[in-house]
């Protein structure tokens, strides 16, 4: 596993930059990484470090003219040339020859576990691969949890009531969902028993679909929702149990990230791969 930590918009100065990126990465080795297995770079620590990495830079560069690239990412004549030139840098760690100290020169395949909004960027790279006589990268496409206040709004690191945070307490995530999170229910009691819960717009049961691990019992809870056998505050009660019991595991795992473990992720080491 290789994951790219770049830099930050809104954060001007280089200490700034470095101390966000070394946080977002305690965030990753969190969710269970092996060290053995993983690097983690920071593109303002790597790049001048490794000129493998550079040269696939400047090759996809000279690969991809500004219409491609205008067309692709919707760059105007306002647009920044660092932005400009951003893809290049994201293209990069597709190509196993820009990490030299893991691969050596071998050609090794590389998926890419990502959102939509990042498609693009991997979409020219599997366009200008075949020049390079590189592999083209394979993506996996995941799937974004809906907002809390249901699948037509926007979930926003400005809003904290729009999503659960990793750093939420049970309690503030025991009001969020009980609060903030669309419910498919019915305006009463009676006529939730008597008509039933709509999960296709039910926000607790979307996010269950993800943090319930047992697909019987998943099964179980749309079959009693839309029956109205189980009521939208029961529905939402399962649901904060199990993210109470996420996050709570993933605040612990994070608490025992030393420095000395996040500059084992971070170090060029060898991997038995």
């Amino acid at each position: 596993v290789s994951t790219q930590s770049t830099g930050s918009s809104g954060i001007n100065a280089e200490y700034g930059q470095r101390k966000l990126a070394h946080e977002n990465i305690k965030d990753i080795i969190a969710f269970g990484f092996n060290p053995e297995k993983t690097f983690i770079f920071c593109d303002l620590e790597y790049i001048p470090s490794c000129k493998e990495f550079y040269w696939n830079m400047n090759r996809i560069q000279k690969c991809i003219n500004y219409n491609q690239a205008q067309k692709c990412f919707g760059f105007s004549g306002d647009s920044y040339i660092g932005k400009i030139s951003f893809p290049a840098i994201q293209a990069a760690p597709s190509f196993s020859t820009s990490f030299p100290h893991i691969f050596g020169e071998r050609k090794v395949h590389c998926l890419i576990p990502c959102a939509i909004d990042q498609d693009p960027y991997f979409r020219i790279t599997r366009d200008v691969a075949p020049r390079l006589k590189q592999n083209k990268p394979v993506l996996l496409h995941s799937t974004f949890l809906p907002a809390l206040q249901g699948a037509q709004t926007k979930m926003s690191s400005s809003d904290s009531m729009s999503n659960v945070e990793m750093s939420d307490t049970p309690k503030k995530i025991k009001t969020k969902i009980n609060k903030h999170a669309f419910s498919g229910g019915k305006g009463s009691i009676e006529e939730h028993r008597k008509l039933g819960g709509d999960t296709s717009v039910d926000v607790p049961y979307h996010y269950l679909r993800f943090f319930e691990p047992d697909d019987d019992r998943l099964a179980e809870i749309k079959r009693d929702y839309e029956s109205g056998a189980l009521l939208s505050g029961e529905i939402k009660k399962i649901l904060i149990d199990h993210l109470q019991a996420y996050v709570k595991e993933f605040q612990e795992r994070r608490a025992n990230v030393t420095p000395e473990l996040l500059d084992k992720f971070l170090s060029r080491h060898p991997m038995d791969i």
